[in-house]
């Protein structure tokens, strides 16, 4: 079997509030593009310290409900060892320890093979930078 390797890479406005960010649209677009009808494994790699890479259902309430939960766990206060950023950024570079920088998909037939209520989502805490790259690589 060949294997074709191509990546892409998005820029994101996550803007200057907690946001999580539904790529899943633009996984679709580019798995059109580069995996012309193939399986294989779509890999989504945010190459920040400071943002992380989710699955999970959006729209009925699971991102706000996320973002709460992240703010329990990890408060923006001045606990963190990490102290430059606004007050409590220290938090926002332990948040890819709970959710990865990362997420690997199994792609059928040249589509996202995800389950009904799944999309692929950016989680981004860190309201100083506004500006994300996202890298999507198709492995076919």
């Amino acid at each position: 079997m060949s294997q074709n390797f191509t990546t892409r890479e998005l820029d994101v406005r996550t803007g200057s509030r907690e946001k999580v960010h539904d790529l899943t649209r633009e996984c679709a677009s580019f798995l059109r593009d580069a995996a012309h009808g193939r399986d294989g494994l779509l890999n989504v790699f945010a190459p920040h310290a400071t943002m992380g890479v989710a699955i999970l259902e959006t729209g009925a309430g699971s991102d706000d409900d996320l973002l709460a939960a992240l703010r329990d766990l990890l408060p923006a206060d001045d606990r963190w060892r990490h102290k430059h950023g606004t007050p409590g950024h220290g938090r926002d570079h332990v948040l890819p320890a709970f959710v990865p920088p990362h997420a690997t998909l199994p792609v059928v037939g040249g589509e996202l093979a995800l389950g009904t209520w799944q999309s692929v989502c950016l989680v981004d805490t860190n309201i100083s930078n506004v500006n994300r790259k996202v890298r999507l690589s198709f492995l076919g």
